[in-house]
């Protein structure tokens, strides 16, 4: 087959010429179309349920609410994991599917089950599902602030009614927002506040005001009358438009006087409960929000979408007001896509000088360079059809150098086959001898087209067979990595398939494409003068035999050397350490600050600002710093009031004064931070938080979690477990989820003294609600914008005092104060219960600085195995990146093995021998040597992307070894030809010349291979850019691989070959 394809090729160079310019209009046309996101979408399938209770304490939303629907939910099918967070006046619920479920099934699903729960559910509970999105979904962060001069002319409130009712609306229908959710400000409410003074005066209680509010607040419809020739519809105007009318609501009639309720409350423009505030660039507050993108949409069609919407929806905005991004994941993208460009581009150029050199010719380099893009095209073109996304991942491991592999090797055959002149056919090979013989060297011996056509043909056929075991080796070693799954799937099987169409795109060109570029393009002049190239191969070569000679007369020396160095990489490649993938600089940070437990909203503004005045004017680096405290309107990431995220927009890179590093940045700014009292902060970045959040529920890299039942046991132990490992080398703020503690007055009713008064539990807790949380009793609307009328007291009034004093009717009319039925005081109560699959847990979270995960964790471990003593019933495990750690390094080691044993059964099947196999496979550990100690000598961890180097590392490097060996087998066929045995030389002497010849003959195409897949590479390895961090560990285990592989091939091999050959 492959031979028909050639013979085609050459034959039908229009066709063959057409199919390739379609090509690259395919692969161009996909590459505007290909989406592209600065790294892969890791986060798991997930849907949230999230349930507002505001009336109930963190126990109580556990068992009445969080409970009874994680009990519900579990027999879902597909669930693969079950979190919770149970809060004061909020549950959310984390379920997590397989990756196969559909989303809208899953939703679906959930949504049955939610909605025959919400019968059992305690009254005022309102449920909702989380947004479809993922820990990339938050795509842009915006402030709606007044500009300078405007200030005192819009109130935080206004600027919210502006996001809610302008900005979120406008931006709602923008395709491929999932959900737009506002933060800060203060949404508006029209409050009825009532003064518990006038309402005894008058007689009148609160569930009166109450009803009232609801019944005098409706429009209604009469159908119509006919009169005459005209139909009149009839419609009862009672809907209440401004706070007068709401005032003018009669309560009751009391002697004959109507009470209205502007008589017993005060009505007033008021605010909902604050449960989050944003502050920016310590002025102040300001409203924030956030654009959530829909699950598995473009992320540049949806940016450029909302980026247009954004503008016009500034035109529409008061003067003095301004919508002003401060986290916009465009500029990470962007920066990610220059760095995979710059590397890509810059690797190309360095592997066709390498080429041109090496090959002495520059049609020739021109000829194998024009592969490197239309194998590019075919493969975006595939990525396309496949849905890959374009990302720091999926075009992280591309190397020209790999891609040109069989193209350079059916080339150089094709300008060694010319230019020795020993042509195939007859005719030619007689006149070129003729032409040589009447010493025609000053005119070059020209072919005709026909006869350049079928040389190349007859050499392109005889290397073919090698060249194509050479692309398909490559290939199939990248198979295994396409059985990942989970996070690592995610990250690296795009990876896999990228590679494996731009290498399956080469092949196909090798077959087709580069045998008809070489009968039109490549010279058809037979050149006999030694080229540079040949000049720097002779000079190696003249280095090489001496070395060669000396290697082989001490072969058992030099294996047993070459062990040895291989079980000291083993033994140093336990020191490496490990981490799961090194993380990407976004060039933005995230500050996670806490206060101590039951700090207030306001505390937490002042704190904020303070840190934000002290960060701007300490760091020129900053563009723009905002805090978001609390929980936003969609609490899909549940924090309480004293957390905040500080976010902080910095300038590029190249611009920094006050640090070099990103790191070194972090630990002044965390220096600087640390001299606010009362306040703790950590910095890491916003995506991998995020990331870090959706996957495990935990901010921070790793977590050690525990389980049991008791709260205070729990929060025990996590105390004992934070002061263990505080000094452990690489452990850095240390973060205690905080479970108990937070201050609450309690009431508690005492039901003997409810039973003389003849009143229940719900006719008091009714009361204490609206009074003090608040009651919505209607809706006032103002064009399209709708606000509630909420009852609740008087803000000024809202004191202990009032609640003692607070009045409860009886059902004679008369009225005594909640002490007289119940004991309130102050204790400290649960702030937060977490479950994990239905367990109450509790975390000790920390990020690792300036160490590598593993060895860290490994060293925690030590010290928790020996010293932690849980009770019965309590265990712990760990959460977080480590965990990730572990679930990929177990899928490698199952993933590295069926590469290798593939490898294997290839050599077996073009060597046909299994001793020969064994030779070309002990390229393996070779370049395994390499590997281990270029990641050494660069001071990096193992992480999964030097894994995938080792697995593209291998298959590159058994390729030299083919070469070598197949050269040697060739040899060996024509000495049998030749009948030397029987000549008086002896078998050693044989052997000895047979590996000097090949190693001689094949040095060029083994130095060519080697370098142009290790120069393809180098512009990753030594990339500042942003994202190169990922890239980097792959390209410095190829590199490092490939310069002992080949150097101990055409050492190593050489003697194996000698030690192990008998004949």
């Amino acid at each position: 087959m492959f031979q028909k394809l050639i013979t085609y090729s050459i034959r039908h160079k229009l066709v063959i010429g057409v199919l390739s310019i379609a090509l690259a209009i395919w692969g161009v046309w996909s590459l505007m179309h290909l989406p592209f996101d600065s790294t892969p979408d890791i986060t798991d399938n997930q849907v949230q349920v999230i349930t507002q209770a505001p009336s109930l304490g963190a126990q109580e939303v556990e068992q009445y609410v969080t409970t009874p629907v994680e009990l519900a939910l579990a027999n879902i099918p597909r669930i693969q994991e079950r979190r919770s967070i149970s809060r004061s006046g909020l549950s959310v619920i984390t379920l997590v599917f397989d990756d196969a479920a559909d989303i809208y099934w899953a939703r679906s699903q959930v949504s049955q089950v939610v909605e025959q729960l919400e019968k059992e559910l305690p009254k005022n509970t309102e449920t909702e599902m989380g947004p479809i999105a993922t820990g990339l979904g938050e795509i842009y962060h915006y402030t709606i602030r007044a500009k300078e001069g405007y200030e005192h002319k819009y109130s935080l409130t206004q600027l919210r009614t502006m996001q809610d009712w302008i900005v979120r609306k406008q931006l709602s229908g923008t395709p491929g927002v999932a959900e737009v959710s506002g933060w800060g400000g203060y949404v508006k409410q029209y409050e009825v506040a009532i003064n518990t003074d006038q309402l005894n005066a008058s007689g009148v209680s609160v569930s009166e005001v109450f009803e009232a509010l609801q019944r005098n607040n409706a429009n209604t419809g009469g159908s119509y009358i006919e009169q005459n020739s005209n139909q009149y519809y009839i419609r009862g105007i009672g809907v209440v438009k401004n706070l007068e009318d709401v005032a003018n609501i009669t309560v009751k009639t009391v002697d004959g006087t109507p009470v209205k309720v502007g008589d017993v409350a005060k009505v007033q423009l008021g605010h909902a409960t604050r449960f989050g505030a944003v502050t920016r660039n310590g002025e102040g507050e300001v409203v924030a929000g956030i654009t959530i993108m829909l699950k598995g949409e473009n992320f540049q069609e949806v940016i450029k979408n909302v980026k247009e919407r954004i503008n016009q929806i500034q035109k529409s905005l008061p003067e003095g007001v301004v919508i002003e991004p401060f986290i916009d994941r465009t500029n990470l993208v962007d920066r990610v896509e220059g760095t995979i460009a710059r590397n890509l581009i810059e690797g190309g150029l360095i592997v066709i000088f390498v080429l041109v050199i090496f090959l002495g010719n520059w049609r020739a380099g021109l000829v194998v360079a024009s592969v490197i893009p239309l194998s590019m095209l075919f493969a975006f073109g595939m990525m396309k059809t496949f849905g890959i996304d374009g990302n720091l991942m999926s075009l992280g491991a591309i190397d020209f150098g790999m891609i040109v592999d069989s193209a350079v090797i059916i080339v150089e055959a094709v300008v060694t086959h010319i230019n020795t002149g020993h042509f195939s056919q007859p005719e030619v090979r007689a006149a070129y001898l003729a032409q040589c013989q009447n010493g025609g060297a000053a005119t070059p011996f020209a072919l005709t087209q026909k006869q350049m056509d079928e040389e190349v043909h007859f050499s392109a056929s005889r290397i073919r067979q090698s060249a194509a075991f050479g692309e398909i080796i490559i290939m199939i070693v990248y198979i295994p990595l396409m059985t990942l799954v989970g996070i690592e799937g995610k990250m690296f099987r795009p990876m896999a398939l990228t590679v494996f169409f731009a290498i399956l795109g080469a092949f196909i060109l090798s077959l087709t494409y580069v045998p008809m570029a070489s009968s039109l393009m490549l010279s058809r002049k037979v050149r006999t003068r030694k080229t540079f190239s040949d000049r720097v191969i002779e000079k190696l070569q003249a280095w090489y035999r001496p070395v060669l000679d000396w290697v082989l007369a001490r072969n058992k020396d030099v294996i047993t050397g070459a062990v040895a160095l291989f079980c000291v990489s083993v033994v140093g490649f336990k020191f490496l350490g490990g981490e799961f993938i090194p993380s990407l600089e976004e060039g933005d940070f995230a500050v996670e600050m806490s206060m101590s437990q039951g700090t207030s909203l306001s505390q937490m503004v002042e704190s904020c600002t303070k840190a934000e005045k002290l960060l701007k004017k300490e760091y020129p680096e900053i563009k723009q710093v905002v805090s978001r405290i609390g929980s936003a309107e969609i609490p899909t990431d549940p924090m309480p009031v004293e957390r905040a995220d500080i976010m902080i927009a910095l300038k590029p890179k190249a611009e920094w004064t006050s640090a070099k590093t990103t790191p070194e940045l972090m630990e002044k700014m965390e220096e600087t931070l640390s001299a606010i009292p009362g306040l703790e902060a950590e910095i890491s970045q916003p995506i991998q938080m995020r990331n870090n959040e959706l996957l495990t529920g935990i901010k921070q890299d790793v977590a050690i979690k525990i389980f049991g039942d008791d709260l205070d046991v729990l929060t025990q132990q996590a105390g004992k477990v934070k002061k263990m490992i505080e000094d452990v080398p690489g452990v850095s703020g240390i973060f205690v989820e905080e479970v108990a503690g937070l201050p609450q007055i309690q009431v508690k009713y005492n039901h003997e003294k409810m039973a003389a008064y003849g009143v229940s539990v719900d006719d008091i807790s009714e009361i204490l609600e609206t009074t003090f949380a608040g009651a919505v009793a209607g809706s006032l609307y103002e064009g399209d914008k709708k606000f509630d009328i909420v009852l609740r007291m008087d803000p000024s009034q809202r004191n202990v005092e009032s609640l003692e004093q607070l009045s409860i009717p009886l059902k004679d009319g008369t009225d005594i104060p909640l002490s007289q039925v119940a004991d309130i005081d102050e204790s400290p109560a649960p702030a937060q219960v977490s479950h994990e699959d239905g367990a109450r847990r509790i975390y000790v979270g920390f990020n690792v600085k300036g160490r590598d995960v593993q060895s860290t964790v490994e060293d925690i471990q030590e010290i928790l195995d020996e010293k932690l003593k849980l009770p019965d019933g309590y265990y712990y495990n760990y959460g977080g990146e480590f965990e990730n750690l572990q679930s990929a390094t177990n899928r490698l080691m199952v993933v590295i093995p069926i590469a290798l044993v593939i490898i294997l059964l290839l050599l077996y099947a073009t060597v046909k021998n299994v001793r020969e196999s064994l030779f070309v496979f002990s390229a393996i550990p070779l370049a395994a040597i390499g590997g281990v100690w270029a990641l050494w000598l660069r001071g990096m961890p193992f992480s999964i992307s030097a894994g995938v180097g080792f697995i593209a590392l291998f298959g590159v490097a058994v390729l030299n070894g083919i070469v070598l060996i197949g050269q040697m087998n060739q040899m060996q066929r024509e000495e049998k030809t030749a009948d030397k045995l029987s000549a008086s030389i002896g078998v050693t002497e044989l052997i000895h010349h047979r590996i000097i010849e090949s190693c001689m003959v094949r040095l060029r195409p083994v130095l060519m291979t080697a370098l142009v897949a290790s120069m393809g590479f180098l512009p990753m390895a030594l990339s500042q850019g942003d994202g190169a961090e990922v890239q980097r560990p792959l390209a410095t285990v190829v590199i490092g691989g490939l310069i002992t592989s080949t150097l101990l091939t055409l050492l190593v091999l050489p003697a194996i070959y000698k030690t192990f050959t008998k004949k």
